[in-house]
């Protein structure tokens, strides 16, 4: 027997935990058993060829949003060329349509709802001979004679007794690993499908510390957390964090989905004494209109949210990722723009800008008619108009989500957007304004290069400004650039520093500035240390902290082997010439 756990994850990236953990906790099976993960940018051709060359018997398939299509179209080729292979679907987006969708996918013989180890682990059985397939719940398959068989729903896992996924480091060297300590969510957002599973479970500590230990030993760059809402239980959470802050070897990051408004002083002030980047934080704001968030069911403060996210983010020591949902309830153009404008005015290091998708079982999907919801009838069931936001409305906010991933989230531009902000009313309307440029001037849907788009916002800038203004954004572009990268290839539209190069030379070559300034950089010759390193004039300061002392010029030394660990900037500071 042999049985194919495959999964097309969202990028190469990411690990399947769904079949890993099918696959750990399978018993005496476990041998018979291959993990098969792709990503959606591949060819389906060329996963269903991987697929066929495995020669089978069953092949199951982790199912989601972002994967059923190709998933459908692989499974279908497969059943074409090799009827005899046995294809099973499992995961959320099977989960609540079984009986129709096994109706109207012939080539599927079954599905696994709900959560799948004890499922699969009993199948297992059943395609050893071992079980009979009438005692297995939590499935829906074809009988022999066509007919459509759905058994009763399986309880929930004790996550205490599923073994530990991940046993081979090796396998997952530049991949983001994901690990639950619970299952679950006590919240009831109408738009989720964790709101659908009311009961919260967690997983003992002790082998939470055990298996977080493994990570932090095998020193993994990344370990994701997916608990739906990690503080949701103060000394769990609280427990985790003070374990990864004392067994810290500074190679781990954590990442952790939380509910602000549930911290408290204890926890801000521990994760004010942590590791800059040893954790970071994924906040769902969603919205800030009180009638749209009692509408959803999510009852949060935004005020104290608010507060909360600007402690954090006066520590400088966490990342923080903050969520809006375009498309909710009652909330129409007007009343989203000032969704963003509240959450930008934050200053998260990651902003995104996501649409409403219109889960099958969530309860936003029962109210659609209510909300007059017009969304895609296919995955991921994107939202394209609601009573209160058109379809002209919605390419709007598609325009800016656009701008603020390619200019905000990247952190490149970060000076020059803070600056360029001051021009507009808002800075809704500032990407809102890039968007139509981008928009006017054919550059939209173009794949451009980083250091074009440095060129096209200052081109942009130049319709707006006159050129004293214009003069001053060149250089605050120029610090954002070499900010982040000491590049070979200087831009043309940068101001000329042939004045200075002789005093370049000089700085380096004195001995006096290495005990000053090279901290560091004791084994590198003169020469590699000028290389390494980057010297610009301003003619005004780009470091000052008040307008007065803004009006002097300066030379500023950018140290790249000197970075802030949570920003990734270069280390810049003023230097004598």
């Amino acid at each position: 027997m042999k049985v194919l756990l495959a999964a097309v994850n969202a990028k190469y990236i990411h690990s399947n935990l769904a079949i890993y953990s099918l696959k750990a906790n399978c018993g005496a099976y476990e041998s018979q058993v291959k993990l098969m993960e792709y990503s959606i940018n591949q060819y389906p051709e060329d996963i269903f060829q991987n697929l066929y060359q495995e020669r089978a018997d069953v092949i199951c398939f982790s199912c989601y949003i972002w994967n059923i299509g190709m998933i459908e179209q692989v499974a279908g080729w497969l059943h074409q060329v090799a009827p005899h292979i046995r294809i099973w679907f499992g995961g959320p987006e099977v989960s609540f349509d079984v009986a129709e969708r096994l109706e109207s996918r012939l080539f599927v013989e079954g599905i696994m709802y709900g959560e799948g180890e004890d499922t699969f682990r009993d199948m297992m059985a059943v395609w050893n001979g071992d079980k009979d397939i009438r005692d297995v719940s939590g499935i829906g398959y074809r009988q022999t004679d066509g007919r459509i068989c759905i058994h009763p729903a399986r309880d929930f896992v004790d996550m205490s007794r599923l073994n530990f996924v991940y046993t081979r480091p090796e396998d997952f060297k530049n991949k983001i690993i994901y690990y639950e300590t619970s299952r679950g969510c006590p919240f009831q957002c109408s738009y989720c499908l964790s709101s659908v599973e009311k009961k919260v479970r967690f997983r003992d500590l002790e082998l939470v510390k055990k298996e977080l230990q493994q990570f932090i030993d095998w020193e993994i760059p990344q370990v994701k957390f997916v608990d739906r809402t990690f503080n949701c239980k103060r000394e769990h959470s609280m427990e985790i964090l003070k374990f990864i802050k004392a067994q810290d070897k500074g190679k781990t990051n954590f990442h952790f989905e939380v509910t602000a408004d549930l911290l408290n002083d204890e926890e801000l002030e521990f994760m004010a004494g942590l590791r800059p980047g040893l954790i970071q934080l994924e906040i769902g704001v969603q919205s800030t209109n009180p009638e749209t968030l009692k509408e959803i069911r999510r009852y949060v403060s935004f005020k104290k949210l608010s507060e909360i996210v600007r402690r954090i983010h006066a520590g400088g020591n966490i990342h923080q990722h903050l969520d809006l949902i375009a498309g909710l309830p009652f909330e129409d153009l007007q009343r989203f723009k000032q969704s963003f404008n509240d959450v930008y005015a934050l200053k998260p290091e990651q902003l995104q800008l996501g649409f409403l998708k219109v889960l099958k079982g969530s309860y936003m999907r029962e109210q659609d008619d209510t909300y007059g919801l017009i969304y895609r009838p296919e995955p991921p069931y994107e939202i394209m108009a609601t009573r209160w936001l058109g379809y002209d409305d919605l390419l709007v906010l598609k325009s800016v989500e656009e701008m603020v991933e390619v200019y905000y989230n990247s952190r490149q531009f970060e000076n020059s957007l803070d600056w360029l902000e001051g021009y507009f009313p808002t800075a809704f309307d500032m990407y809102e304004a890039l968007a139509r440029y981008y928009e006017t001037e054919g550059l939209k849907g173009i794949s451009h290069s980083r250091m074009a788009r440095y060129e096209i916002l200052l081109n942009f800038v130049r319709t707006l400004l006159n050129n004293e203004e214009t003069h001053t954004f060149v250089q605050i572009l120029t610090y954002d650039l070499y900010l982040r990268e000491n590049v070979k290839s200087r831009p043309d539209w940068a101001l000329k520093q042939d004045p200075y190069t002789a005093s370049y030379v000089e700085f380096f070559r004195d001995e006096t500035n290495r005990e000053k300034y090279f901290a560091g950089y004791e084994t590198y010759t003169t020469k590699q240390i000028q290389r390494m390193t980057h010297i610009e004039y301003f003619d005004f300061n780009v470091l000052a902290k008040d307008s007065e002392d803004a009006k002097r010029p300066v030379f500023v030394w950018f140290d790249y082997l000197n970075r802030d660990p949570l920003t990734y900037k270069s280390r810049n500071i003023e230097v004598d010439l």
